[in-house]
């Protein structure tokens, strides 16, 4: 990986988009890298678009900002592209990765419209999170494309880490456990069979 990975999330408050953030900094402070996973504060109410940034890297993080020209964006809520412009400042080279039930031509060409001409990946998070633990709970899901998309963390080693933290969280529902390790493997999967864990697929 990059020696620092900026990555910025958008989503709506209750998708547990600052959750994830805050869990990937954990999951990535645990393989040895230095990390900061922080909310952008605005409105607190549920359904209210909210932001979330992480800084993952190799040495020292001496930076303490908000993130404006990220390497990735997340975002949780496909709907929040008719609003935002989740493309703002992402760098060249860079990768949006949406949770949406739309064909992925779909997305490329609404991102199109802010003249964003890189890599975009999607991921039907609602689908996978149903199938896995009958609730739609879209961090999870995300949060694993996020991983196989950037590299910040290995597969092996995020997904190892997860299952420690979710054997803490969920102690006494090992239904849940499963049912969250089911989506994040299940996301990796996805990705690997439509050809974008590895190659970045371009607009």
């Amino acid at each position: 990986m990059k020696k620092t990975v900026e990555i910025r999330w958008h989503g709506r408050g209750g998708q547990g988009a600052k959750t994830a953030a805050l869990l990937l900094a954990d999951v990535a402070f645990k393989t040895g890298k230095y990390v900061q996973g922080f909310p952008e504060y605005g409105p607190e109410r549920m359904g209210a678009p909210i932001t979330a940034y992480n800084r993952i890297s190799e040495d020292v993080i001496t930076i303490h900002s908000n993130i404006y020209s990220p390497d990735y964006v997340v975002v949780v809520d496909d709907g929040l592209l008719e609003s935002i412009d989740v493309t703002q400042g992402l760098k060249k080279g860079g990768a949006v990765i949406v949770n949406t039930g739309r064909s992925r031509a779909q997305i490329v060409s609404q991102l199109k419209r802010h003249g964003w001409k890189g890599s975009v990946y999607t991921v039907d998070a609602r689908k996978i999170s149903l199938d896995a633990l009958g609730r739609y709970y879209p961090n999870s899901p995300m949060l694993a494309a996020v991983v196989a998309v950037s590299g910040v963390v290995s597969p092996d080693e995020f997904l190892k880490e997860m299952r420690d933290s979710f054997a803490h969280k969920f102690a006494k529902k090992p239904e849940v456990i499963e049912g969250n390790m089911k989506a994040l493997e299940k996301t990796f999967e996805t990705l690997a069979e439509n050809g974008e864990k590895a190659v970045r697929k371009s607009a």
